[in-house]
């Protein structure tokens, strides 16, 4: 028997050793979160749990597009996104997340249905140049943008999430017509057109532009390179659709073996070391969501901001006819 007895004690050890950090206990993270933003949470996590990773990253939108493509067979585990509208068209195949990961987060800024949360903020802004603006020159609306004193002069970045979320906004807000002429108003002024966010701010930096459509962080990550740019951000009015506040977020994909660790992720996103990285480490100045925990100095409160009355769990149902709105205002192809 003893013979018997050591063949299985080996069977199950190298069981036991495949089932040990091998590659199938990685946890698969598709972010669409860019590398240079978020890489060190990455590492943090790993650090902390012991947890390997393996990030696949890419635009949110083309990532929502594989994992329904994907299905069941997805190798993702979790979802980690830069809009909540990439997050919500995948959304049946997420999975719940439980109610103490939830409650870290303000209902504004997470499902209604508790399958995705934000995990970070950020507000919608114009970046200007401020060698060709004063703060009072910068427009306070998006509507104040259709007019002739700026053309060639705003940049804008079609394909990135972000500005489709802000479109997304205004049709919910003003209506697509209203959204439609504004998107062709826009158009007729002959916007340069960007693929990011980060080149837009660039952009308003050297002066090829004056003003620029983007997410309020993007200027810290651009003055860690050039502390001196002559670049602001300016904030623009309450329940203008040009103020969105939107969120980062993540979700647990249904289909994944490791929901697990894959909760632990979204976790640690929510915890105090996940949510002052954006405060104490990171160069982008994103806003914290949990509750005691302040913005970067210099920014304004998160409570303060308010863009137009839209509900973020509604822009993952509205994502398709925005995309077909940008396309047939001749802003995709």
């Amino acid at each position: 028997m003893r013979p018997i007895t050591v063949a299985a004690a080996l069977v199950a050890a190298v069981a036991t050793a495949a089932g040990c950090g091998g590659s199938d206990d990685t946890l698969t993270v598709y972010s669409g979160r860019e590398e240079e933003l978020v890489a060190p949470l990455f590492d943090m996590f790993e650090e902390e749990t012991g947890v390997d990773v393996e990030v696949r990253y890419g635009d949110s939108a083309e990532l929502a597009a594989t994992i329904a493509e994907e299905g069941g067979n997805s190798p993702a585990d979790v979802f980690f996104a830069q809009d909540p509208g990439s997050l919500g068209s995948v959304e049946s195949q997420l999975e719940m997340l439980p109610d103490e990961i939830l409650d870290r987060v303000d209902a504004r800024f997470r499902d209604a249905d508790g399958r995705w949360t934000g995990t970070s903020g950020r507000s919608r802004v114009l970046v200007y140049n401020t060698d060709a603006l004063s703060d009072d020159e910068v427009p306070d609306s998006v509507q104040e943008l259709i007019d002739e004193r700026w053309d060639g002069r705003i940049g804008v970045a079609p394909t990135n999430a972000s500005f489709q979320a802000f479109v997304t906004a205004m049709r919910l807000s003003e209506g697509d017509d209203a959204t439609r002429r504004w998107l062709t108003d826009l158009k007729a002024l002959h916007p340069k057109i960007y693929e990011k966010n980060t080149p837009i701010v660039e952009a308003a930096a050297s002066g090829a532009i004056d003003l620029g459509l983007v997410n309020h962080y993007y200027l810290y990550l651009v003055r860690e390179e050039q502390p001196d740019a002559p670049i602001d951000n300016h904030f623009l009015a309450t329940g203008d659709p040009g103020a969105l506040v939107s969120v980062a977020g993540a979700a647990v994909l249904a289909s994944s073996d490791q929901s697990e660790d894959a909760e632990r992720f979204v976790e640690f996103l929510l915890s105090e070391d996940g949510q002052r990285f954006y405060v104490d480490e990171a160069e982008e100045a994103e806003y914290p969501l949990v509750a005691g925990i302040d913005a970067k100095a210099g920014l304004p409160p998160l409570a303060s901001l308010h863009g137009p009355d839209v509900d973020l769990t509604s822009f993952g149902a509205e994502h398709e006819a925005t995309i077909e709105l940008l396309r047939e205002t001749g802003y995709l192809t």
